[in-house]
Formats: structure tokens, sequence, C-alpha cells
């Protein structure tokens, strides 16, 4: 397996891992206060990702890591978990989904920021093709009212493709899971008094449904899910393997039908199909333009 096949598999498992978030987020926040669930999330996988360094004892990151982590930690722990929660109390758990087909974009931009990432024109034609596609399929599901879980989710959005593409630079020193792990433990203190602060009374009832959202966000969204996307983005390119983010709605959307009972209509598949089409003509152009030199 080569090593940009190798970071497609990693990235698309990781992308699976992650469909599951925001469905199991709004199952969460029907029992959950969004800032508890933001914080216990990070608390719990910042707790096993602390076990984890210790017992193959990483090294630590120098000093010159810790602007890289702080900016990971904000955008993926802090901002993308809350901002989404505090969406799924005005929208629903398939209106916000459609939302995370902005991420490549968002990725991809702040790669070229970050990394100096320089993808060819054509592939900004693609990634704006199938962005679009899942705008236009988010208003075929949805009643297109712009409401502040709208709001919220842009923002999320931002936030998140600022954390991805900062870790994959970082992945490619310390390792994916490293990298994930040193952001959570970084926030932990933080976060484990915050969940300690917030923690629900006793007479607060909190269904089984809740428990399992809670679960899921904390030991796959935000701990397993990285393992495999940060390497992905490390091996295979942030600008080629973040394409494959253009599948994550359409991957929740089943999810949701599955857990939450929701439609899953003929629009879906279709829109699918199109999207797919983009991720791969975005791949064929995601590799840099040779320059005069090297042309010559």
């Amino acid at each position: 397996m080569t090593r940009e096949t190798s970071g497609l598999v990693s990235g698309l498992i990781g992308v699976i891992i992650f469909s599951g978030s925001l469905p199991a987020t709004r199952m969460a926040v029907a029992d959950f206060d969004p800032l508890f669930l933001t914080a216990a999330r990070a608390a719990i996988a910042g707790v096993l990702a602390l076990g984890l360094l210790l017992i193959f004892r990483e090294k630590r990151p120098v000093r010159g890591d810790l602007v890289s982590l702080a900016v990971i930690s904000s955008g993926v722990i802090l901002g993308f978990p809350l901002l989404t929660a505090l969406a799924l109390r005005s929208i629903t758990s398939a209106h916000s989904i459609v939302y995370i087909g902005l991420l490549p974009l968002a990725t991809a931009v702040f790669g070229v920021l970050r990394g100096g990432d320089r993808p060819r024109p054509a592939f900004w034609i693609f990634s704006l093709l199938g962005s679009s596609c899942v705008a236009g399929f988010a208003l075929m599901q949805s009643d297109a009212r712009l409401a502040s879980g709208d709001a919220l989710m842009v923002g999320a959005i931002l936030v998140c493709g600022l954390g991805y593409a900062e870790g994959a630079q970082l992945s490619r020193r310390l390792g994916g899971w490293q990298v994930i792990s040193w952001a959570l433990v970084l926030s932990l203190p933080i976060m484990l008094l915050a969940a300690l602060l917030l923690f629900p009374s006793e007479k607060t009832s909190v269904s089984g449904q809740a428990l399992f959202g809670l679960a899921y966000v904390s030991l796959f969204s935000m701990l397993i899910g990285f393992i495999f996307w940060y390497r992905g983005l490390a091996l295979g390119g942030v600008a080629s393997v973040g394409q494959l983010q253009l599948l994550q709605p359409f991957f929740g959307l089943a999810l949701a039908g599955l857990l939450l009972g929701e439609t899953v209509s003929p629009a879906m598949l279709a829109a699918t199909l199109a999207v797919i089409a983009c991720v791969v003509g975005a791949r064929r152009f995601s590799r840099p333009m040779a320059s005069p030199s090297q042309r010559g």
C-alpha cells in the first residue's frame, strides 16, 4: 500500500467515525447541558489520552509546539464541540450534518495559510462544486430558514477546519494520535474542572440514549477518530484527504436515519453520487503545479 493510499484509508475511517458525532451529540444534548457535554467529553478523552501517552512513553512536545496544540485544542476540542452542541438545541441533526460538507474548503484554505499547500485551480473548482452539491441538498431537505443554529454551525466549521489543518502539520512530526492526545492533555485541567463544576444534579434524569451519545463523542469523536484522521492527513496531504469530508454528511445522514429514525430520501443517494464525483475530481488536481524551473 502506497503512502497516499494508506492516508486515504486512514482518512476514510476517520470520516466514518466522525459521521456519528452530530447524531450522537443530538442524543446527548437531549439530557445534558451543552457546556457540560463539551467539558465532559474532553475530560474523559483527555484522561484516556494521558494514559496512552504514559503507557507508550511518548516524548513531550517542545515549547514551540504549544502554540499549535493550543490552536488544535481551541478548534476541535472546545470550539467545534461547543458550537455544534449549542446549534443542535435549535436545529435537527440532519439539518446540521449538511454543513459538514463545507469542511473540505475550510480545511484546504487553512492548509494553504498554515502549511503552504498550493493545489491547482481546478481543485478549488471541484471543491466549490462539491460544497454546492451539499448546499443544494441542504435546501432540498430543510425549510431553508436561517436560524441561530445555522450561524453556530458555520462558526463550528471554521474553527474545525483550522484545527484539522494545524493538526495535520504537527502530526507530520509528532504522529497523528500523539497530536490529538497532547492537545487533549493540554486542555485537561480546564475541562476536568469545568466538567466537575457543571456536573448535573442528582435530580436530573438522564436517558440511556443520552449516555450513549456522551460515550460516543468522548471516545470516538474526541480521540479514536482523530487518530485515524490526522494520520490520513499527514500521509495523504491536507488538500487530497480533506476532500473525503464531502462524504461525511451522507454517512451522517444514514446514521441519523438508523439511530434517530430520520427518513433517508432518494435525493440523498443522487447527491452522494455527485459529491463522490467531485471528490474524485478534486483529488486529481490536489497536487501543486510544478514551478517554471521544475517544468524547465
